[in-house]
């Protein structure tokens, strides 16, 4: 199993949100970049855990924990002209975006804040937290992942 951070702004869609859906699943989709494009199709597999982070909000941080419960294929958005999604350089026969499915697991106890993060030397590695890093999608160490689960009940 791997472990993931994906972002979204909770004003777009929030793990409140995700918790609402039918069967609490929810493709993710629009993400444009290719590296972030590329963790969920090449790497990400059923059964990995994501946090759920809210970002561009006042108090940026993870509030969820989601599970990938379909591997990569290609985004429809792309190829929807009434889509902020749309790619006019993608296409159904060569797509160029990818997305997973997620399913909601749970709320973390409390948000846990971008600053909290910052704060423990031991997540100095942290992708989220390397300078200049905006990417959507990233890769947790499973160390990391267990130091924040740690970090729940303390406030």
């Amino acid at each position: 199993m791997r472990y993931w951070l994906m972002k979204s702004e909770p004003g777009e869609f929030s793990i409140d949100n995700l918790e609402q859906r039918p069967q609490q699943t929810e493709p993710w989709d629009g993400v444009r970049n290719y590296q972030a494009r590329n963790f969920m199709r090449d790497a990400m597999r059923v059964g990995d855990q994501a946090f759920f982070y809210h970002s561009n909000c006042k108090t940026p941080g993870i509030g969820g924990i989601m599970e990938v419960v379909r591997e990569g294929y290609p985004d429809h958005t792309a190829f929807d002209p009434d889509s902020k999604h749309f790619d006019p350089k993608s296409n159904p026969e060569e797509p160029r975006w990818m997305m997973v499915d997620v399913k909601y697991v749970r709320h973390t106890e409390r948000v846990i804040s971008l600053a909290e993060l910052k704060e423990h030397d031991e997540l100095a590695g942290m992708k989220l937290l390397q300078k200049g890093n905006r990417l959507s999608v990233m890769p947790v160490s499973e160390h990391e992942w267990f130091y924040i689960l740690g970090l729940e009940d303390h406030s």
